[in-house]
C-alpha cells in the first residue's frame, strides 16, 4: 500500500496551489506593467506640455523684447498695470469721490518728485518741499473752493515756490549767477503751473454737477487715444516711415496719430449718446479736442526730457516709466475737459 502521506501525495496537493501563485503573480505582473506604463504616459505628457509651455514662454519673450525694442514700454507690465490703475480709477471715481482725490494727490506729488529730482540732477536748484506742500494745497482748493478762490491758491502757490527759492538763494551765498537763480525761480513756478494746477482742474470738473461722469470720459478718451496710436504705430507704422516729430520724439508717427484719432473719436461718440448724454456731433468735438490736449502734452514732455536728456522721469512704474510720463497727456486733457464742460454741458439731454 501506498502511504498517503507520502512524497507523491504532497506534490499533488501542492500543484493547484502553484498554479493559483502562477496565475497571482502574473495579475499582479499585468498590474505593474499597467501601472508603469500610465506613469510612462503621464511623465510622456508632463514633458510634453512644459516643453509646449516653454516655447510659448519664449515666442512670448521675443514677441515682448521686438515691441520692447519698438515702443520702449514691457508689454505685459504696462498692461497689468494700467489694469491696475485704471480700476482703482474707476472705482474711486464711480462710488468714493474722497478716495479719487487721495489717490490724484498721490500721483501727483510723485509727479512733482520726479520733476523736481530730474532738474536738480540736470543742475537746477528746486525745493521739494515747497513744491509738493503747494501741490497738494492746489488740488484741495480746486476740489472745495469757488473757481475764483482756487485762481487766488495757485498764484499763492506760485508767490510761495517763488519766494522760498530766493530766501534759500540769499542764505546759501554761493556765488550763484543771476541767470541761474532767474532760470531756477522761473522753473520753480513752471513746475507749479505744469503739474499741480492741471491736475487741479480735474479737480474742480470733479466738483461739478455730474462731474464725475466728465472726468471719467476725458480719462476715458485720452487712455483710448494713447491706445490707438500704440497699436496703429506698432502695426502700421514699422520702420518709422512717417515719423511725426522726429526731433521731439523720434518713435511717434503719423501711423500712430491716425489710430489715436480714431480711437478718440469714437470713444469720444460712444462717450457722448451714453454717459454724457449730449449729441454725437458733441462727442465728435469732445474726442478731438481731448486728442489734441493729450498729443500735445505728450509731446510737450518728450521735449523737456529730451532736454535734460533723459528717456523717463523715473523707473516707478515698469512699462511705463515714471508716474509723470503717465500724466502727460492727462494733464492737459483735463484743462481742455473743464473747457468743453462749461461749453457743452448746456447741451445735455436731460
Amino acid at each position: 500500500m501506498t502511504d498517503p502521506s507520502g512524497p507523491e501525495s504532497a506534490s499533488t496537493s501542492d500543484a493547484p496551489l502553484s498554479r493559483r501563485e502562477a496565475a497571482r503573480a502574473r495579475r499582479a505582473q499585468s498590474a505593474a506593467d499597467a501601472g508603469a506604463g500610465f506613469q510612462t504616459h503621464i511623465r510622456a505628457a508632463r514633458t510634453e506640455f512644459e516643453s509646449q509651455v516653454a516655447h510659448a514662454r519664449a515666442e512670448f519673450e521675443e514677441a515682448n523684447a521686438r515691441i520692447a525694442q519698438r515702443t520702449g514700454r514691457n508689454l505685459l507690465l504696462a498692461i497689468l498695470i494700467g489694469l491696475a490703475a485704471g480700476a482703482a480709477v474707476l472705482g474711486s471715481l464711480l462710488f468714493f469721490k474722497w478716495i479719487f482725490l487721495i489717490f490724484a494727490v498721490t500721483a501727483i506729488s510723485l509727479g512733482i518728485f520726479e520733476f523736481g529730482r530730474a532738474l536738480q540732477a540736470s543742475g537746477r536748484r528746486v525745493d521739494l518741499v515747497p513744491q509738493l506742500l503747494a501741490g497738494a494745497l492746489l488740488l484741495l482748493s480746486g476740489a472745495f473752493t469757488s473757481l475764483w478762490l482756487h485762481w487766488v491758491a495757485v498764484i499763492a502757490a506760485v508767490v510761495l515756490v517763488v519766494v522760498w527759492r530766493l530766501l534759500g538763494q540769499m542764505f546759501a551765498r554761493d556765488g550763484r549767477s543771476y541767470g541761474d537763480v532767474l532760470s531756477d525761480v522761473l522753473i520753480g513756478g513752471f513746475i507749479q503751473l505744469y503739474v499741480p494746477f492741471m491736475g487741479s482742474l480735474a479737480m474742480v470738473l470733479l466738483s461739478q454737477p455730474d462731474g464725475e461722469w466728465w472726468v471719467l470720459a476725458f480719462l476715458i478718451v485720452t487712455v483710448a487715444a494713447d491706445t490707438g496710436a500704440y497699436f496703429s504705430g506698432l502695426t502700421f507704422g514699422r520702420g518709422g516711415r512717417h515719423l511725426m516729430a522726429p526731433r521731439i520724439s523720434p518713435k511717434k508717427t503719423w501711423e500712430g496719430f491716425a489710430g489715436a484719432a480714431v480711437a478718440a473719436l469714437a470713444a469720444g461718440v460712444l462717450l457722448a449718446l451714453f454717459m454724457l448724454h449730449l449729441p454725437w456731433w458733441a462727442g465728435l468735438i469732445f474726442g478731438a479736442v481731448i486728442l489734441g490736449t493729450a498729443t500735445a502734452g505728450d509731446l510737450g514732455e518728450s521735449m523737456i526730457k529730451r532736454d535734460l536728456g533723459i528717456k523717463d522721469m523715473s523707473s516707478w512704474l515698469p512699462g511705463h516709466g515714471g508716474v509723470l510720463d503717465r500724466l502727460d497727456s492727462i494733464l492737459p486733457s483735463a484743462t481742455g475737459a473743464l473747457a468743453l464742460f462749461y461749453l457743452l454741458s448746456p447741451l445735455v439731454v436731460t
